[in-house]
This record gives C-alpha cells, sequence and structure tokens, in this order.
C-alpha cells in the first residue's frame, strides 16, 4: 500500500516510525514546514511535499493524518470524498463529522479516529479485570491525567504550539483523550459536571486544568482530573469497590490490585517497549493502533472505534464545558 503522511510533526513522524515497524515502506509526507519535510526526509528516508494537492497526485492507498486538530476534519473529508482509507489523530472538533460518517459509508472505505489508549496494555489490563469482576462491581474511581505544558514538547516553545490556543488547547485535547477509554471500560455517561479554568502564569489563552465528576449510567461515580500544571507527569488511576482496590501508575508502568478479602496484593508489570528520545512512554500502543487499522483494510477484523463514537465523546467534552459556564450538573 502507498501511504501519505499529512502532518509532520511529532505525531507525523511517530506514525511514520510505526508503519516502518509493521514494514511498510511506500511512504510519502506532507507538511508547510519545510524544517519539518526535510527532517522527515533525512531520518525517515521519505520523498515529502510542500502542496497537498501535488501530494494527491501519487494516488495514495491510505492517508494517516497528524495536523493540529482543527485541520483534521478539513483533510479527513478530502480523503473520504476521494475515496481513501484514513486515519485521523484524536480531535477536538466533531463539525464535518456528519458529512464524513457520510462518505465513508458512500465510499466504503475505512475511515477512523484515533483511540490510542485503549491499545495501551494498562489500560487494556484494566478493562480485563473489571469486566472478569476481579475486586467485584466498581464504585467509584479518581484519575489524574497532568503533565506542565512547557514539558510537552521541551524542544519547542509551548506559545507556538497548537495546544497553547483556545480551540485546541492542552486540556481541552486531553479531556476526550482519555474519555475514549474511560467510557470502553465503564460503560456510557448519565451526568456530567465541570470546573474549568487558567490559574496559571502561563502564556497561552487556554483553560489549564479541567475538574471533572462523571455519573455513568452503571452507577460509577469518577471524577477525572485534567491539567497543565503539574510539575511531575502523571497518569494514575484509583478505581474503588467493596472488595478491593484497582491502581495504576503510568510513571510505575504497574498496576495494583488489593483483594481486601483475602488481603492479598497483586501487581501487574508493563513489559518494555521502545522509547523514542524525548519521550517517556513507549511506542507499542501507537504501533498497535495503526496495526488494527491496517487490518481493518485488509479486512482481517474491524479496527474497534469510529466517528460516531467519536462524536458521542467529543459530546461528552463540550456538555463538560457547558457544565463549567452554567456552574451546574448536565443530565445527558
Amino acid at each position: 500500500m502507498k501511504f501519505l503522511q499529512v502532518g509532520l510533526g511529532s505525531m507525523g513522524k511517530r506514525r511514520i516510525r510505526c508503519l516502518k515497524a509493521l514494514g511498510e515502506s511506500e511512504i510519502y509526507g506532507f507538511d508547510l514546514r519545510e524544517d519539518r519535510r526535510k527532517e522527515a526526509e533525512n531520518k525517515y528516508n521519505i520523498k515529502t511535499f510542500s502542496n497537498f494537492e501535488e501530494a494527491l497526485k501519487l494516488n495514495p492507498d491510505v492517508l494517516i493524518i497528524s495536523t493540529p486538530p482543527d485541520l483534521h476534519s478539513f483533510y479527513a473529508l478530502i480523503a473520504a470524498k476521494e475515496g481513501k482509507h484514513f486515519f485521523t489523530e484524536a480531535s477536538v472538533e466533531s463539525r464535518d463529522y456528519d458529512e464524513i460518517i457520510k462518505y465513508i459509508k458512500e465510499k466504503k472505505i475505512v475511515g477512523v479516529p484515533s483511540c490510542t489508549l485503549r491499545f495501551n496494555y494498562l489500560i487494556k489490563k484494566i478493562k480485563s479485570l473489571v469486566e472478569e469482576n476481579k475486586i467485584g462491581k466498581i464504585l467509584a474511581f479518581t484519575y489524574h491525567s497532568g503533565q506542565y505544558l512547557p514539558d510537552w514538547h521541551p524542544w519547542e516553545d509551548y506559545r507556538n504550539f497548537y495546544v497553547s490556543k483556545k480551540e485546541t488547547g492542552a486540556c481541552r485535547e486531553i479531556v476526550p483523550f482519555e474519555l475514549v477509554w474511560l467510557v470502553w471500560v465503564f460503560g456510557d455517561l448519565e451526568m456530567i459536571s465541570c470546573f474549568k479554568d487558567k490559574l496559571t502564569q502561563l502564556e497561552t489563552d487556554i483553560d489549564d486544568i479541567y475538574q471533572i465528576l462523571l455519573k455513568f449510567k452503571k452507577g460509577t461515580i469518577g471524577h477525572l482530573l485534567v491539567d497543565v500544571i503539574s510539575r511531575i507527569p502523571y497518569r494514575i488511576c484509583r478505581i474503588l469497590s467493596e472488595e478491593g482496590v484497582i491502581e495504576m501508575d503510568w510513571s510505575k508502568k504497574q498496576i495494583l490490585i488489593y483483594d481486601a478479602k483475602n488481603k492479598l496484593l497483586e501487581k501487574y508489570n508493563e513489559p518494555e517497549g521502545k522509547v523514542e528520545e524525548g519521550y517517556i512512554h513507549s511506542e507499542n500502543m501507537y504501533i498497535e493502533e495503526i496495526e488494527k487499522f491496517l487490518k481493518a483494510i485488509k479486512g482481517i477484523e474491524p479496527f474497534g472505534y469510529s466517528f460516531e463514537e467519536d462524536k458521542k465523546i467529543l459530546d461528552y467534552l463540550y456538555k463538560a464545558e457547558e457544565s463549567s459556564y452554567l456552574k451546574k450538573h448536565i443530565k445527558l
């Protein structure tokens, strides 16, 4: 298959590495920035383009769209209309989703949004533990996902990065990124409540913290804290029941399970994977995600996440923001 990588920033380069890890070699790149094109050419030995229309003349079979989130739908719609298979990174904007969904069905193509965390070892383990009732009925959880914004991409000025813009702000992007797996594990939401604000002196136009309460249809009550304040990067989740506790800590790459009845503590460690220079987590989940996408294109198995589902997740984000604005719980 012939691939066009749209966007050659950090995620675009990561997706090229994913394709190469899976044995794909016919890869081309598009980016408006010359420095990114040259870096991709030098690091991955690919041909790149500064003009999107010229790149499309290659007649690629697949587009992987790794632009800033506010441009995902623009390129996805072009791919869908052209009948090209495509994959987009996680988004914050669902404005064109209905039209994208229509063309995916009409053209009978595979077009999917990212759901990266569903491929993470620790999160897959949590899902299996919850499904097998390892600690009985889940009553509540608290989850903190945070990292200081200037530390996201230490190699570039955070003020010039899309995560510092109002519509595509870092916290605003991460909330649905996390909800994708929380809903996968705990089910659909019944009610949502949120406080969001700008508390730091960071030179941005974004809310740098979202405190969200989640009431699930199955009865579980959750607390999600997403911030770009924390000087230590955190992804820590504690899941509670009357029979025990499940704790996930990304920095330790482990899950702890406490069985209250038998006073037992079990531990699962994430297998070691390749970590790209400048990052703190392995590439495994990204590779697995692209592998699943390629299997869907080949008709081996469905990808397992759709624009219809992503639209629902983004609606949860918008309702959380509405809750903060109205200062009240929102029933879904």
